[in-house]
């Protein structure tokens, strides 16, 4: 087994081919997981150059991690709280929706009752003119049945006074031809007379 030696120390021959080929990725993916956390961290023991700085730069990452945490959790509590805020919201429009329904569903059958009273007292209003109208016809009949019978039976009377009355009597009224009066003579006269006229023949 070759072993070549480097800077950074001895590696194996599939160590360092494995760098050389995979080096670009290892970088890559070094740089996403690593990169901001080792920078700071190298930062921050640089300036601060405590005693045993892996043990720092250790405490410092664990740390850093659990502030990662701590924001990522952070985060999905203020992600759940704008969901929950974005839901009630919603459910908020909808109880509004639900009740300017209900109002409006209340409008309408306030008025559909409306319609339905004020139908009932035009009805209510035809019918007593109706009633009035039949009432009316039915006086205007009976007057004009009374007003007949009255002018019946005036002409009733006015005949049976007038069958009463001789010839020249009626003849006396206004209008009526003039003519002589006739004396009509008793019977018995006139069979005495027949006698007299008998015996002398």
């Amino acid at each position: 087994m070759r072993v070549y030696t480097h800077d950074l120390g001895v590696y194996d021959k599939c160590c360092v081919s494995r760098l050389e080929k995979g080096g670009e990725m290892e970088s890559t993916y070094l740089q996403k997981h690593l990169g901001t956390c080792l920078t700071q961290g190298l930062a921050e023991v640089a300036r601060i150059r405590p005693v045993d700085p892996i043990e720092y730069l250790a405490l410092w990452i664990y740390k850093y991690k659990e502030n990662v945490t701590m924001e990522q959790l952070r985060q999905k509590e203020m992600a759940n709280l704008e969901r929950e805020r974005e839901l009630a919201e919603i459910e908020q429009e909808m109880m509004e929706r639900l009740k300017a329904e209900e109002l409006l569903f209340q409008q309408q059958q306030l008025a559909f009752q409306l319609e339905l009273e004020m139908q009932e007292k035009e009805r209510q209003r035809i019918e007593e003119l109706q009633r009035a109208q039949e009432q009316l016809e039915k006086e205007m009949r009976m007057n004009m049945e009374n007003i007949a019978k009255s002018e019946d039976s005036s002409h009733a009377e006015d005949v049976t006074s007038d069958s009463g009355k001789t010839l020249a009597e009626i003849s006396d009224r206004y209008g009526a031809p003039n003519l002589s009066r006739v004396e009509e003579l008793d019977e018995p006269m006139l069979s005495d007379v027949a006698l007299n006229i008998d015996q002398d023949l």
